[in-house]
């Protein structure tokens, strides 16, 4: 399956260019105190989306107006090109839209609750089909006038690199010719006081894999592709899903498996599919939340499986957990880091001080890149409930064909 053009938003950027640069940069611009109201009332570091770079959809119908569908509105304007000539190629009916989302319209949905407390009504604006699941499909299918196959998944953090597998299985069921696919989830106060409850939270910046790592930050954003069988730009270096694995180890509802065996499964199936030895792996972009419990499994699952040496960072700490969006979005840092020609890798941002407790890891720091182009990157999404999820995105040249 070919991941033909990028669009993305997030706290590092509302362009492909600008997300790139910030994470190759180390950027943390984007992570700020949340101006959401905390049941606690105490301080949190989010990653943020600019209001002011989101479409309103003024035009949209008004169940569709919501900061998540804005946020998914913003990331389609990069790869609109590429839907309307996939329209023009196939017809509207034969493209499919597939979403990772857990927030939905949920924000929208506790405005509403709150005038509900004050005037014993909900606004008129209000629609409860804002916060189902699906909004976000719906919403796309009808922002972009296509009407094949659509859905959302919600399976916690690995909710949009499961809708990946899932684009692929519909392209190879021949029910589509392509398919719109990623994530989208934004900031709300229900969120947020979860995990805070959870004491999953971090007190400042999080710092996935540091000796003071202390928990998370929540972020919000959108990434989307638009996947095809055959490469749209065949002239071009093409990145493509190259091998995928997934696995549920059933130990907890919140917890990891301690050694990770849910996720040495999902990357033994996604390395096994891509024809690739641990050590054909250039990059691999962590699920690395920061929290004690996580990041000691994933240290110890990748040098189980011989992954250790790859470099290696978790890009939370400059986006922010985005939940629902995190496979999407960190498989666009992979995608870009394959479209780099520098050897340029992703950031990993922390104080410096690994956990010597835990397997090591090689991080990329300030000094730390790649002395080639890279071909294959793993991306890892781990998620409540056991749910693991490993892609493997490689690169082709111009005019090769999938291996």
């Amino acid at each position: 399956m070919y991941l033909n053009q990028l669009g993305v938003v997030c706290a590092l950027g509302t362009t492909t260019t600008e997300v790139w640069q910030n994470a190759v940069a180390g950027s943390q611009q984007g992570m700020q105190t949340s101006d959401l109201r905390l049941v606690d009332a105490s301080p949190l570091i989010v990653g943020q989306v600019a209001d002011e770079a989101l479409p309103t959809l003024a035009e949209q119908a008004a169940l569709f107006q919501t900061r998540n569908n804005r946020l998914a509105a913003a990331a389609l304007a990069n790869i609109r090109s590429d839907i309307e000539r996939c329209k023009a190629r196939f017809g509207a009916d034969r493209i499919g839209v597939i979403v990772g989302t857990s927030t939905s319209g949920i924000a929208e949905g506790e405005q509403a609750l709150k005038h509900y407390t004050q005037h014993h009504a909900l606004p008129a604006s209000f629609n409860y089909r804002m916060q189902e699941m699906t909004a976000p499909a719906d919403f796309i299918a009808a922002y972009c006038d296509v009407s094949g196959p659509r859905y959302s998944i919600s399976i916690a953090c690995s909710s949009s690199a499961r809708a990946l597998m899932s684009a692929r299985e519909l392209l190879q069921s021949n029910l589509v010719d392509a398919v719109i696919v990623g994530g989208v989830d934004s900031l709300c106060r229900l969120t947020l006081n979860g995990f805070r409850a959870l004491e999953s939270t971090s007190s400042g910046l999080c710092q996935p894999f540091s000796k003071q790592r202390d928990g998370i930050n929540i972020g919000e954003g959108a990434a989307f592709f638009v996947a095809t069988r055959e490469a749209l730009e065949p002239q071009q270096p093409q990145v493509y899903l190259s091998g995928a694995g997934h696995a549920s180890d059933a130990h907890h509802m919140t917890a990891p498996e301690p050694h990770g065996r849910g996720a040495q499964l999902a990357i033994s199936a996604a390395l096994k599919e891509a024809k690739l030895s641990p050590e054909a792996i250039d990059y691999i972009n962590l699920h690395g939340t920061g929290t004690p419990l996580n990041d000691a499994m994933e240290a110890y699952a990748l040098t189980e499986l011989g992954l250790q040496h790859s470099l290696a960072s978790s890009t939370k700490p400059m986006t922010g957990h985005t939940l629902g969006a995190a496979g999407a979005l960190e498989a666009a840092l992979c995608w870009l880091t394959l479209q780099a020609a520098d050897g340029q890798l992703p950031r990993h941002c922390y104080a410096g001080d690994y956990d010597a407790d835990i397997a090591p890891l090689s991080l990329v720091t300030a000094e730390r890149g790649l002395s080639h182009r890279a071909k294959h990157c793993l991306s890892n999404s781990f998620a409540f409930g056991g749910n693991n999820v490993a892609l493997v995105l490689s690169r082709n040249e111009a005019g090769a064909n999938q291996s």
